[in-house]
């Protein structure tokens, strides 16, 4: 992770969760995506309504026709019987595929809108929540979650939509029929409820527990995957499989215990189904051996009681894939319910044109309440200078980068820009005008022009040129095997890291911001390509206010200003010489520095224009 993707000198508040109080909840809020399809879901159910008296109209019609044929009555009549149930199969089929093709469409366009805001409103939270998430846990609820909500809303609404109204007409026909069978097969649904409570106080639950789990491992695998190199490096594979299997298994246990609970359902209401049949067809027969019922009474009587099962038994293998799916939409939920970034004020205005005037007056800055990460920095910067950031690690440089780009806000003092208080700018503008090079360079997945291009989307393709020859970036980009058509992956495989410094710096150059940002991008790189890359930082500082985050003493010898941060104050500030003349905290580092490297920091003051210091 980037250091601008973690606050420096300490750290950021816990997240704040707001989750829906319970699966109502995440119901309301998911029919409030439907509504907007009313008339068509009004259409839906109509046709529901169609296929489930169809469904009821088949069993009766097929019992007349079998009393009509024992009663050996003409053939005309059977014919119409069996014509005028042929009709209804078709009816019911028709019925059936139109609502289940106009509700996926519903469905579909639902989750598109769902997966559409929670994406807009991961662009809309403050860097911190960034900061505190792995983001292998949210792509999990970006999509497996929203993917059991669209599975859902698919087929399970219409199945138990359909099953309610089965069941409710079932018994209202059955009753017609025969009251006293209706009474012997409503002898089985109180063992069903007492099975389905036992069975889903237990299921939903452990669906719950399954999304997370998956979450947490979809984390984890695109944590390891993204720094595959320093697994390797260390020789971590052993640890990495370990904690893999760790997660592994916590997933493999939530998932199987809630499979196998749900998986009694089915079970059970098989074995009740069919104790059920045996006593409609015992006490059916006892009743027609007595006349009081019909043959074909009995055949209706028995299919609506094998249907009057069906919708119980669907209900209850949809409620499991609800309940999964009401875990995955309290997921989603959860980040669409998150504290946005501060709206800006209402009378915040646009940067037409930034001179790069910074100031900090008294600033100081908490995470958390008693736990101050800055305290009263105040300097000043005039338009064009250089100013690095110095000190130990956690001393808070990374923060005041943070606070000067309005991912956060001051907690005492204030920031002014050209004499503007940052807090009365609005953060797009702000932002527009300032450049980031940073010591990790992000690459997005797709051509090296594209990839330029991002720092100005209008630039044409003699600009993108233009800004790769200004980084020195034109000469390696040239040798490519597509030259600027070439197609990279999201972290750059194929090229070195200083290569990808310079296609950072090109965009940079490209964009042409008033400020610039740069956490030293020539760390852990080649002597050659780090002189290629100072001469493009030098280019692309020249006219600029620049703010450097230095790790190495030796590369900002030469800036305007030297700020000495520890323990989140300034310490001392001035050019290198007159810090060093202080004898004091700056000196000390310069010191530890040399000691650590030899002659190569004790010559860094006398070749910082041969080793392309920032100038």
């Amino acid at each position: 992770m980037s250091a601008m993707n973690r606050p420096g000198g300490g750290r950021g508040p816990a997240p704040k969760k707001v989750r829906p109080a319970d699966g109502t909840a995440a119901l309301r809020k998911i029919w409030a995506y439907l509504a907007v399809h009313q008339r068509l879901l009004l259409v839906i159910l109509l046709l529901v309504l169609l296929n489930s008296a169809a469904g009821l109209l088949a069993p009766y019609l097929l019992g007349r026709s079998v009393d009509h044929f024992t009663a050996g009555k003409g053939q005309q009549e059977l014919i119409r019987l069996l014509a005028a149930l042929l009709g209804v199969y078709v009816l019911q089929f028709v019925s059936g595929w139109l609502q289940s093709y106009w509700m996926i469409g519903i469905s579909q366009k639902t989750v598109f809108s769902l997966r559409r805001d929670l994406f807009a409103k991961l662009h809309r939270l403050p860097i911190s929540y960034f900061a505190k998430r792995r983001h292998g846990e949210m792509m999990s609820r970006l999509t497996n979650d929203i993917e059991n909500v669209s599975q859902t809303l698919g087929t399970s609404f219409i199945q138990i939509l359909s099953s309610v109204l089965t069941f409710i007409g079932m018994l209202v026909l059955m009753l017609w029929l025969s009251p006293l069978l209706t009474l012997v097969t409503l002898t089985i649904v109180p063992l069903m409820v007492l099975g389905m409570k036992w069975i889903t106080s237990r299921t939903g639950p452990l669906f719950k527990e399954q999304q997370k789990s998956i979450g947490d491992l979809n984390g984890f695998v695109e944590e390891t995957l993204s720094g595959q190199r320093i697994v390797k490096t260390f020789a971590r594979e052993e640890r990495v499989l370990a904690e893999f299997a760790v997660k592994n298994e916590r997933l493999r246990e939530a998932a199987a215990s809630a499979q196998t609970y749900s998986g009694f359902i089915p079970k059970l209401m098989n074995v009740l189904n069919n104790a059920s049949f045996a006593l409609i067809a015992g006490v059916g027969g006892l009743l027609a051996l007595k006349g009081s019922i019909s043959v074909g009474v009995i055949l209706t009587f028995a299919e609506y009681a094998r249907q009057f099962t069906r919708p119980l038994n669907d209900l209850a293998n949809q409620f499991n894939t609800f309940l999964s799916a009401v875990a995955g939409a309290e997921r989603v939920f959860e980040v669409l319910e998150e504290p946005e970034e501060e709206d800006d004020e209402r009378d915040a205005i646009d940067l037409d044109r930034v001179h790069g005037e910074i100031r900090f007056e008294n600033v100081s800055f908490a995470y958390e309440t008693g736990r101050p990460i800055l305290s009263g920095i105040a300097f000043r910067a005039e338009p064009g200078e250089t100013i690095a950031l110095v000190g130990p690690t956690g001393a808070g440089k990374t923060t005041v980068v943070q606070l000067l780009s309005r991912f956060y806000d001051p907690s005492g003092g204030r920031i002014l820009l050209d004499g503007h208080d940052t807090r009365a700018l609005k953060r797009q503008s702000l932002r527009r005008s300032m450049g980031f090079v940073l010591q990790d360079a992000f690459l997005f997945q797709g051509t090296v022009r594209e990839n330029i291009r991002y720092g100005k989307l209008t630039a044409t393709d003699e600009e993108v040129e233009k800004a790769a020859r200004l980084a020195n970036a034109h000469s390696f980009i040239s040798r490519l095997p597509q030259g600027y058509e070439t197609v990279l992956s999201h972290d750059g495989s194929g090229i070195s890291q200083g290569q990808k410094q310079l296609l950072s710096i090109a965009r940079a150059i490209l964009a042409d911001p008033a400020l610039l940002i740069l956490d030293e991008a020539t760390s852990s790189i080649d002597t050659v390509t780090e002189l290629r890359i100072q001469e493009a930082l030098n280019r692309l500082m020249e006219g600029r206010t620049s703010v450097v985050i230095a790790h190495r003493l030796g590369t900002i010898q030469n800036a305007d200003r030297i700020l000495v941060l520890d323990e989140g104050r300034l310490v001392e500030q001035g050019s290198h010489a007159e810090l060093l003349a202080l004898r004091g905290f700056y000196h000390d580092l310069y010191e530890s520095q040399w000691s650590r490297n030899g002659e190569d920091a004790g010559q860094a003051g006398d070749s910082g224009s041969q080793r392309g210091d920032f100038a």
